[in-house]
Order: C-alpha cells, then sequence, then structure tokens
C-alpha cells in the first residue's frame, strides 16, 4: 500500500510543523506508540497545542469530557 502523503498533509491536525512524520500516518502513529504517546490528531485543538500527546493527558481529556 502507498501512503499519499499529500492527501494526509491536508487533513492533518498536527500544528508541530518541523516534524518529519507529517503526512506518513503509520510512521507518525509508530512513533508516538513506541514513546507512549498518541498523535496530535487524536486530540481537539486545544489540547493538541499543548504538545502534551501522552495517553495520561488523554485520559484526563476523556474523563473531564464525560
Amino acid at each position: 500500500m502507498e501512503c499519499n502523503v499529500t492527501a494526509n498533509r491536508a487533513k492533518c491536525t498536527c500544528t508541530y510543523e518541523p516534524c518529519p512524520r507529517k503526512g506518513r500516518c503509520c510512521d507518525c502513529l509508530s512513533y508516538h506508540l513506541r514513546v507512549r504517546q498518541l498523535p496530535g490528531c487524536t486530540f481537539p485543538p486545544e489540547l493538541e497545542r499543548t504538545y502534551d500527546r501522552s495517553f495520561e493527558a488523554f485520559a484526563r481529556w476523556v474523563l473531564k469530557k464525560g
């Protein structure tokens, strides 16, 4: 399967611009899971901008939202 980087970049909500994985979703997901994080696209915009991509930050957001 070939990655469509151009289409992926157009939909990517990550605000970390120097990221070398931007538009390469499989690389992004592999990287973040390896360091116990989730990709920025899984967070709402206000939380994504904090760059705290930890599982714990996501869990706090989910629990607060509920």
